[in-house]
This record gives C-alpha cells, structure tokens and sequence, in this order.
C-alpha cells in the first residue's frame, strides 16, 4: 500500500519550517553546509515527475523522475522500466541519475542537482542519489513496504555518509499515490 498521509512518526508532531541556507545567527548552524535552495516549485517537479509516469509500460509500475540542475535546467527524465528493460535496476530515479550524469558530461557527481520522484524512494535509488552527490530530494507518495527516506530506512539521512541530500517528502502525495494504486488494483485483478 501507497501511502499518502504525512510523513510517518508525524503524529502528534508539530511541523517546523526549515531555513533553506543556515545563517550563523541559528544554533548550530556553525559547520552545517548550506542547503541548496529550490529553482522550481517542489510541486511543479512533482507534476513533471507525474507526466513522465504517465509513460510507463502496462507492465511496468508508473514511477517517473525528473533531475534539475542547480540552474532550474532540466537534466534528466526517466519513467520506471523494469518489465520493459528486463532489468531489475531500471527503477524511475536510476535511470535519470544515468541520464543527468551523461548529459553533464563530466563524471558523475551531480552536486546542486534536485531528483523529484513520485514516490519515496527504495534502498537502492536512495543510496544511488546519496553517491550522486545530488542535493536535494522531493518526492510524492510516502512507501511503507520499501522506502528508504523515512518510512522503512533512511539511507538519506544516516549520519555515517559522507553526502546527505536535503528531502522534502509527501509533495502532492495524494496525486502520486492514486495511479500507483490504480496500477496494483489492476494486477490484483488479474
């Protein structure tokens, strides 16, 4: 099951905004690397991150992702593509880190960049973007059997890595919830 309420371990939490770069006056903020601070709307990469998954093979499950650069140029897109590939590493957010880091054309770190995802995602794509060096993550639908940005692991977030990527995670996740859960009720049915 997809879910699409907030971020899991929220209950009774009270949100708290997050100053996009540290200034020296905030405690302990003496250290702390500045966050890379968004070009474009998390919500409308979330939506360009939908249309991509709109893409996706009848038998492939409709994940699609999109990378910026830290200009606001779009780097990569790419829609899940296991069935279609018959490649079990040919999840959404792979195949874009591919795609951005052949289009920089200068190796493979994607520093400043942002990777939108419809839906959080699993241990292997958040340690992909955690190797890419890429500086923010923004996804749709939180995923309770495999994500690895919160709901299962957070690969993301463990202080043992030497990148840590800002993440912002539930954006529209109603709206990246609901072909996913259209797509598993049609294989239900046979």
């Amino acid at each position: 099951m997809i879910a699409s309420a907030a971020e899991p371990g929220a209950a009774g939490r009270r949100p708290q905004a997050q100053s996009v770069i540290a200034s020296a006056a905030e405690p302990g903020a003496a250290g702390r690397r500045p966050q890379a601070q968004p070009v474009i709307a998390d919500e409308d990469l979330i939506r360009a991150a939908l249309a991509v998954a709109a893409t996706a093979g009848p038998r492939d499950v409709p994940i699609g992702a999109v990378i910026i650069g830290a200009d606001g140029t779009e780097l990569a897109r790419a829609v899940n593509a296991r069935e279609a590939l018959g490649d079990p590493t040919a999840h959404a957010e792979i195949l874009a880190l591919r795609a951005a880091a052949a289009a920089c054309g200068d190796g493979w770190r994607l520093a400043g960049s942002t990777l939108a995802v419809t839906v959080e995602p699993c241990t292997m794509c958040a340690g992909a973007l955690v190797l890419a060096r890429v500086a923010r993550l923004v996804f749709g639908a939180w995923e309770p059997k495999t994500g690895a940005v919160g709901s299962l692991w957070d690969v993301v977030r463990d202080r043992r890595l030497n990148h840590r990527p800002a993440v912002r995670g539930g954006v529209l996740a109603a709206e990246c919830a609901a072909p996913l859960e259209a797509f598993f009720a049609r294989q239900r049915l046979g």
